[in-house]
């Protein structure tokens, strides 16, 4: 079909790029976030609009936080920006001149490291996103699995502690209260304050208190050996391969593909999540297991994603 832009719209910017048929980004251009919902829609035109000059464009793919209807038409809810049944296809539309689709951003990642990255040879993948929360996509058959109304595998909020931890969306015990950035951080915090003594090059890189400890402090000092940091991140691995264990027993896929910031810790992360994972799979001895691998694209994933499923002709269920 030719060339699509695909926009990823972020806390405090918004990118769009110009990607070709094999993933690649051919241009991007880039403007701040504004701090209103009607003004979004404006920079999403304009970031569509700087990121066209120069090249044929047939559509453009928006990944948006929160829930999308089936249509690939109207954001049902987004958790931080004033969208409720907004309807952003319609909008943007009108703006650029253009074919838009909107996607949940958390399935254009999935979809762009099932297509690109590190689901290329596997028909039936489930992706998870470790960020500061957790989201996910669903491939089966070649196909992005998006469900009845459109809002399927949001596995952030799958309970696994019935009146567990309260999770920013009102509910207890979701899984990204245990196995996210936050849960990571709130381990390491707990565990520098009950044995100091375990933490010290990692308290030592923040303010010197369990309070003043941050995400790029728990990585560093892991890799220097430190048994607070190491441990916490057992711990979020504990929680993520469990949660993987029932995805498993939900979807049977043959390949779990891990993104989100987290995965840029490489086996650090892996490796652990891994085991947890071979621990709770069940009948794991006499069974086939579903590899876990790390995504490939990176932060480009949901841009390339949500362009290349501009192309797609009809909603993909």
């Amino acid at each position: 079909m030719g060339l699509t832009i695909g926009v990823d719209i972020g806390g405090t910017k918004i990118a769009a790029g110009v990607v070709d048929e094999d993933g690649n980004i051919l241009s991007t251009f880039k403007v701040p976030t504004p701090g209103t919902s009607e003004a979004i829609v404006d920079a999403i035109a304009s970031a569509v609009e700087g990121a066209r000059a120069g090249h044929e464009i047939v559509g453009v793919g928006i990944g948006a936080a929160g829930y999308v209807n089936r249509q690939r038409s109207t954001v049902y809810f987004a958790p931080n920006i004033d969208w409720r049944q907004e309807p952003l296809k319609d909008e943007v539309e009108r703006r650029v001149g253009l074919p838009v689709v909107v996607e949940n951003d958390a399935n254009a990642a999935a979809w762009g490291e099932y297509k690109f990255g590190g689901g290329k040879g596997h028909r039936n993948v489930i992706c998870i996103t470790l960020g500061t929360g957790l989201g996910g996509g669903i491939i089966i058959g070649n196909k992005l699995r998006r469900g009845h109304f459109g809002v399927a595998a949001e596995f952030g909020h799958i309970r696994m502690v019935p009146d567990g931890l309260l999770c920013g969306c009102g509910s207890q015990g979701c899984w990204e209260q245990y196995a996210s950035g936050r849960a990571l951080v709130r381990y390491a915090r707990q565990r520098a304050n009950a044995t100091p003594e375990n933490a010290e090059y990692l308290l030592s890189l923040g303010d010197g208190t369990p309070e003043g400890i941050e995400g790029k402090h728990i990585s560093m000092a892991a890799r220097q050996g430190d048994a607070v940091a190491i441990d916490s991140y057992r711990e979020l691995a504990r929680w993520a391969g469990a949660g993987l264990a029932d995805l498993a027993s939900l979807f049977d896929p043959s390949a779990f593909i891990v993104g989100g910031g987290l995965s840029d810790e490489g086996e650090l992360v892996l490796d652990p999540i891994r085991k947890s994972f071979k621990r709770w799979l069940v009948g794991a001895a006499w069974r086939p297991e579903a590899q876990v691998i790390a995504a490939q694209l990176g932060n480009k994933a949901g841009l390339v994603g949500a362009a290349d499923l501009a192309r797609e002709p009809d909603p993909v269920m």
